[in-house]
């Protein structure tokens, strides 16, 4: 699923594991013509779980969706060449190069600087002084699995899902198209690095979170309750549980009438001298007190009672459930336009993500599937770097690069 927005943009990619590809697909599916620059036979994601059961990694397949991929040896001086040709192809609309390869190397920013003056390099890092990091290393440095988790654990508690990684990759997509659209105005490249850590420490300060550790300590583990309003995971007669959160005055009235508890929590208010209907603080202040009297409320009725009638007050809940209940969900994924059902290069056939973000009043274009390693070598070969048919053979015949496995 592609839109038209970048139509034109032609970005190199030479990037594994999750921030960079993430970004590169992001650019393909707002209609950049993105180029991954493989290894021959794949580099250290290719086979990266989940697995399907014919051993092609779901996880690959995923994150390159919309991309064409030539397979180089870039252990070899002439494929490296290969490789700075390709990010610095001349062009108005190119010379864009994403990575996430090291600072110092052949992929350098000064070695690309020194064949395109005004190349943009966007540069996906571990830590700023070049220390490599992954999602999980940066998550334990800056302290969130020992905020998240059960109360009465002392035991770091790292998010299963790559958050950090992920954030990264919508600013190096937001990046490359900044500095593209600077360099249209003042013909300078950029150089730009973006480090893990980085994304991991601005977010926390925007959130807050140090300021208020600085001023007060480290945040204490809460379970699920949420910080700073009403927010809770509760059982129901059925045996389901349920997140139930109310953070403006409406969602807090619709609960309290759902549940027919204005009586007693009117009680506590006057008791603790609060109002929580304008005061979500109060709410979390008091949550104690407050649970309790939800708890039997909730665990008194179904969740097919509650959820319905949750609905129309305009409560904020949803149902705990596993990925592989909710993969039926209408609005999440089996009835979701931004999924379609496509071919992949594995040879399976499965439900494939377009972009997030829809343009209203526009169609949706097909899902594109990821690329099969090397399937466009001698198309970019020729279209990016002007090589005949004799010169490509060549590259072959010496194993520089490679076409599509049979």
């Amino acid at each position: 699923m592609t839109y038209d927005l970048l139509d034109g943009l032609r970005v190199i990619e030479a990037a594994a594991f999750v921030a960079g590809p993430s970004a590169g697909m992001h650019l393909a599916q707002m209609g950049a013509e993105v180029i991954r620059i493989d290894a021959i036979g794949g580099g250290p994601d290719y086979r990266r779980w989940p697995l399907a059961p014919n051993g092609a990694s779901l996880y690959w397949e995923g994150l390159n969706k919309g991309k064409k991929s030539i397979a180089i040896d870039l252990s070899s001086g002439e494929g490296r060449e290969l490789a700075l040709a390709l990010a610095t192809a001349p062009g108005d609309s190119c010379g864009l190069f994403l990575t996430n390869f090291p600072v110092h190397g052949f992929l350098s920013y000064q070695a690309l600087a020194a064949r395109r003056e005004d190349v943009i390099c966007v540069r996906v890092m571990g830590w700023a002084d070049g220390a490599p990091a992954v999602d999980y290393t940066i998550n334990a440095a800056v302290g969130v699995p020992l905020m998240t988790g059960p109360v009465d654990s002392l035991n770091p508690v790292n998010h299963v899902f790559p958050a950090w990684d992920f954030i990264a990759g919508s600013q190096a997509a937001f990046a490359m198209v900044a500095a593209e659209r600077a360099r249209r105005c003042t013909g300078l490249g950029a150089n730009v690095q973006l480090p893990l850590s980085d994304v991991a420490a601005t977010c926390l300060s925007q959130t807050g979170q140090l300021a208020e550790t600085l001023m007060g300590g480290d945040r204490q583990r809460m379970g699920n309750d949420l910080f700073g309003a009403f927010g809770r995971d509760f059982g129901t007669a059925d045996g389901r549980r349920l997140m139930v959160v109310a953070i403006t005055p409406k969602q807090w009235s619709g609960l309290i009438k759902v549940l027919d508890i204005a009586r007693p929590v009117s009680k506590i208010e006057q008791e603790a001298g609060v109002c929580f209907a304008s005061d979500e603080g109060a709410r979390f202040m008091h949550r104690a007190r407050l649970f309790p009297v939800f708890e039997a409320a909730i665990v008194a009725r179904t969740c097919a009672d509650l959820g319905p009638a949750f609905d129309e007050a305009g409560v904020t809940w949803s149902e705990y459930r596993s990925l592989a209940e909710a993969a039926f969900d209408q609005r999440l994924f089996a009835g979701n336009p931004v999924f379609e059902t496509i071919s992949h290069p594995s040879g399976l056939s499965y439900p494939a993500a377009g972009p997030a973000a829809h343009l209203a009043g526009r169609p949706r274009a097909a899902v594109a599937p990821s690329p099969r390693l090397g399937a466009d070598s001698d198309e970019v070969l020729t279209k990016v770097l002007g090589l005949g048919d004799g010169a490509i053979a060549a590259l072959h015949d010496r194993g520089v690069v490679a076409g599509p496995a049979s």
